[in-house]
């Protein structure tokens, strides 16, 4: 990978360089005479920009030419050579920042660790020598068999068989509801992968940062000799450098991580692992707006290695794939005990799911009466209780009954929540604040409304702080825990929380999604659902299918170790086709039913989206300077494969005082889709707007 090329015969050289700057090209340098026979692509480097400033940048390409007016180009001041970049890296990136209509620079450079991207000091080869300091794992001529590992199904082996048995790029999707043993065939697959050649390396990609202690602590136990890093966000920044290196050089031959994580530098890659493949963190929302999951397929396809995909509830997109042959199902039943009795700790029985109709059993403060007898039943057998609602704080909104006034955020169009903030699990909270989940404006609860001075301010609707004071009462001998951002802002909170409920130390937990995803809880015999109707009536097409998949995921927290379990969902529309496929535990009756409606309204995967986006002041700055971008790109579709739909505000328009709105680009084919954002788009960055207008393109959007 790092092989030195001969030297240039020319007696100067010139270097493309990515730097980190809002241009779609690499920028053009000389070199030093004395840099010249050694420079080559893939060396970060150090340049002159502007009057007296200086970056960090990676050489693209080497070449005797230049091709603009040799006196107007400047010289590289630096070559680094530690750690050099790859082809097959660079290549990937190119690929990335072409498919996504985003400078190759500005991939490249944030693809890196924060320690690799940022002009080194003086002591930066002390500092690298650190980095690599870990000692690594003693090194083992095989990896056993089976180590620490359960007895496999035969269908659990037939699909190891068949991952294992591909040759080349070969995608698979792994689809099983949770209990089923779908990390056991990860594995199994990953133990296959690492057997084929000492420096075999395995990607494996989680959807949260939460989730990768416990893969790690089992990928440590499983392989006590291999080498394991793990690469997310909330690293330090010199861990995450030095995982990154431990990846770069081979030292690292298992990288866990969250989305970012597509991006470690990989020599010797043989398997790709996408856990919880719909999952919607793996589509990242700011900067270069990838997907993680998507990457993965194509890094596997350049590798020319198998990708494996697993989820209980497939992303459509997959699943359609799968459906029509691109991709291998490779399906797995889950494991059930014949009774109860005879359950061992690793089977699993599938919970039954019950829809309560809050219609006819009302709610108090948050629970229905059969959901309060559930708990109250679960408590006396001295099992442990899930409440899921996907709402933090103490309320959505506050109120004046008075004269209708409501806690808008001053900053967004969207209503401050209300927040206890202060106590502790032995007294109640001492403060209560207004603060905006989305620009994060917070303020003290005032003393009395604000435009008709009523005293009388009561909170609407429920969160989880409100829910736990409700479990508290309820049941004051209960030990009670939760868990969403809010309780987790400490470092390590979350995992303390999560520790609680696997030791036992806790009966109820509430909490977000962040309890939905992954948690092996062994004592879970009741998952109750609060406000599941709230996601179900969005505006977004793909509301439905993040709902069924973030309800079949909190069912399967329950019932993990084999004892009967039930889901009880409280709910208006009881009788909603999604609540009827859900109590069913039938994925697929759920996605065949929303193909057909995606393919009659030429939805995705039926087709393939793009969507502009303008920030302003105003809103209509941003509407006009869409408009003006419509207009220039209909010259370019004329031949119809191409829509361009009229620009209109966001559904949440106003966010951190700032306004803003959308245009969708749809086409049947991928092909022209691209052909037509790389013309357009070039048109796009002539057209004047305000100083203060920001846009971004999002192509394969997962919110309109």
């Amino acid at each position: 990978m790092n092989e030195r090329p001969s030297p240039l015969v020319d007696a100067s050289a010139f270097a493309q360089v990515l730097l980190d700057l809002p241009v779609p090209h690499p920028l053009q340098y000389r070199f030093e005479p004395e840099h010249v026979s050694i420079a080559r692509a893939g060396m970060r480097c150090v340049v002159p920009v502007g009057p007296g400033r200086q970056m960090l940048g990676i050489i693209a390409s080497v070449s005797p030419e230049c091709s603009i007016d040799e006196r107007r180009v400047r010289t590289v001041r630096r070559l680094l050579d530690d750690p050099v970049l790859s082809r097959d890296w660079l290549q990937f990136c190119k690929f990335a920042a072409d498919y996504y209509h985003h400078p190759w620079a500005q991939v490249a450079l944030s693809a890196l660790p924060p320690l690799l991207r940022v002009v080194p000091g003086p002591r930066a080869g002390a500092r690298m020598t650190r980095l690599r300091r870990a000692p690594p794992p003693e090194a083992t001529p095989a990896i056993p068999q089976t180590l620490l590992a359960p007895p496999l199904r035969e269908e659990q082996r037939q699909a190891i068989d068949a991952i294992v048995r591909s040759r080349g790029f070969a995608p698979f999707l792994l689809h099983g509801i949770t209990g089923s043993g779908k990390t056991e065939v990860y594995l199994g697959a990953l133990t296959a992968a690492l057997r084929t050649d000492s420096d075999a390396q395995v990607l494996w990609l989680v959807p949260e940062i939460n989730l990768t202690p416990q893969f790690e602590a089992r990928l440590r136990a499983r392989f006590p000799q291999v080498r394991i890093v793990s690469l997310h966000s909330a690293l330090p920044a010199s861990e995450r450098t030095g995982a990154w290196l431990a990846a770069h050089e081979g030292r690292a031959r298992v990288v866990l991580g969250t989305r970012l994580a597509v991006f470690a530098s990989l020599p010797h890659l043989k398997l790709a692992i996408v856990d919880e493949e719909h999952d919607t963190s793996f589509k990242a929302s700011d900067g270069v707006r990838y997907s993680a999951r998507d990457l993965a397929i194509k890094r596997a396809q350049l590798a020319r290695v198998p990708v494996v995909l697993g989820s209980a509830t497939p992303s459509l997109e997959s699943w359609h794939r799968a459906a029509t042959g691109r991709y291998t199902l490779l399906t797995l039943t889950p494991r059930a005990a014949d009774a109860p009795e005879k359950a061992s700790v690793s089977s699993v029985i599938r919970p039954a799911v019950q829809s309560v109709d809050i219609r006819q059993h009302p709610a108090q403060q948050g629970l229905s009466e059969p959901s309060r007898a559930a708990l109250t039943e679960a408590l006396a057998r001295g099992g442990q209780a899930l409440v899921f609602i996907n709402r933090r704080g103490y309320s959505p909104v506050l109120a004046c009954e008075a004269c209708g006034w409501l806690s808008d955020c001053p900053n967004c169009s969207a209503y401050a929540a209300l927040h206890r903030v202060g106590g502790d699990s032995a007294k109640p909270a001492t403060k209560a604040w207004l603060r905006c989940h989305h620009c994060g404006w917070g303020r003290m609860v005032p003393r009395a409304c604000p435009t008709c001075g009523n005293q009388d301010l009561r909170p609407v609707g429920q969160g989880t702080q409100r829910v736990e004071e409700a479990l508290r009462q309820g049941w004051p001998t209960a030990r009670v825990g939760r868990l969403d951002r809010d309780s987790a802002r400490r470092a390590d909170a979350a995992q303390e929380t999560l520790a609680r409920v696997h030791a036992g130390e806790l009966d109820l937990l509430v909490g977000t999604q962040m309890i939905a995803k992954g948690h092996d809880f062994r004592g879970v015999s009741l998952v109750c659902v609060l406000n599941a109707d709230a996601q179900l009536i969005a505006s977004d097409f793909r509301a439905p299918e993040r709902l069924f998949a973030l309800l079949m995921q909190v069912a399967g927290r329950a019932g993990r170790a084999g004892q009967p379990a039930r889901v009880l969902v409280q709910t208006r529309f009881p009788e909603h086709p999604l609540y009827r496929a859900l109590a069913h535990g039938d994925y697929g009756e759920f996605a065949q039913e929303q193909l057909a409606e995606r393919r009659a309204a030429k939805m995705p995967p039926f087709t393939h989206q793009a969507l502009l986006s303008a920030t302003a002041k105003d809103l209509p700055d941003a509407l006009q300077f869409l408009a003006t971008c419509r207009r220039a790109g209909l010259d370019l579709c004329d031949d119809g494969s191409i829509a361009l739909y009229d620009p209109v505000p966001m559904p949440l328009a106003r966010l951190a005082s700032e306004m803003r709105a959308q245009l969708l680009v749809e086409a049947t084919r991928r092909a022209p889709l691209h052909a037509f954002l790389e013309s357009w788009l070039a048109l796009v960055r002539t057209i004047k707007a305000p100083r203060s207008l920001r846009w971004h393109i999002d192509v394969d959007p997962m919110a309109i």
